[in-house]
């Protein structure tokens, strides 16, 4: 599977979450460590990603929730390194979510450029963060294969995801289409 590095959103992705559950079930998977994960600065969020994929020994492939998937998109943006993959998952809408409350509009506007590697972008049709027509119109943005999840929430604890299959499947089938 190669080096796995989980990019947790605002929070950090507890114990529970699917992102959690897959590093402790991962030999050699890393998660990338915010200073402040209840107030996310871009710029720093962005060099944190970049150092943790500098620590990387090949090719990397990055799991990445919420706006996570914004600091895998920003970082793409600045940075070139070997990746083999990216999964997104359930990216919020920056202007809706900041409007809502959400500390984070510093990491808006989305990144413009398709993304320079094979990447999969899953949402559900019931996200309180983004919806539907936005994902996917920002997985076209990235050059992202677009995935509706259904009616899962925002993919979190709060949703009810701790395992995740359908996710690791993705990731599989992903990883499936980048072989050499």
């Amino acid at each position: 599977m190669g080096n796995m590095i989980v990019v947790p959103g605002l929070g950090g992705s507890g114990r529970d979450h699917w992102q959690s559950y897959w590093l402790r079930e991962r030999r050699g998977a890393v998660r990338v460590e915010q200073r402040d994960w209840e107030r996310p600065d871009r710029d720093e969020w962005v060099a944190e990603l970049h150092d943790t994929v500098q620590r990387a020994t090949g090719p990397v492939v990055l799991v990445a929730h919420s706006l996570g998937c914004h600091t895998v998109a920003h970082w793409a943006h600045r940075h070139d390194a070997q990746v083999r993959a990216a999964l997104l998952v359930a990216p919020p809408d920056i202007d809706y979510s900041a409007s809502r409350g959400a500390p984070i509009a510093g990491f808006g506007p989305p990144a413009a450029n398709p993304l320079p590697f094979p990447t999969v972008l899953a949402a559900s049709s019931t996200d309180p963060w983004a919806g539907i027509d936005w994902s996917r119109l920002l997985a076209k943005q990235w050059g992202a294969r677009f995935v509706n999840l259904g009616d899962v929430g925002h993919v979190n604890t709060e949703a009810g995801f701790g395992p995740w299959p359908q996710g690791e499947e993705l990731l599989r089938d992903l990883l499936a289409e980048t072989a050499d």
